[in-house]
């Protein structure tokens, strides 16, 4: 066996519905309305069983947050979610052309050729 075999990110689906619906404290029917809606799309068995993973439980812990404490309705929970995930991508293509904008600064100080 691979010794890689059980190393499990948080973004590995592993959790059976019934199972995420006990560790997010929800019902699996509502587990079955968030992914029928976009907001948490967790994996899938090869029979088309949900498979969730620890982000995914994080992530229904959110929906049910925004949903409950703060009153937003689940078109606005997604816009949000949609929002924050554009947000990460943005801080990384930055952090990307902070790296490309520092080697070309070095280049040109030391007047060396690009790789």
């Amino acid at each position: 066996m691979d010794a890689n075999y059980f190393d499990l990110s948080d973004d590995t689906p592993v959790y059976v519905i019934s199972v995420a619906a006990q560790l997010s404290g929800l019902h699996p029917q509502t587990l079955r309305q968030y992914d029928r809606l976009g907001l948490v799309s967790p994996g899938r068995t090869a029979g088309r069983g949900r498979l969730y993973s620890t982000r995914d439980i994080v992530l229904l812990r959110e929906v049910q947050r925004l949903s409950q404490e703060e009153g937003i309705n689940l078109a606005g929970i997604k816009r949000i979610l949609a929002l924050e995930t554009e947000n990460l991508r943005m801080r990384e293509e930055i952090g990307r052309l902070r790296g490309e904008l520092a080697m070309i600064r070095a280049l040109i100080q030391y007047q060396l050729p690009p790789a």
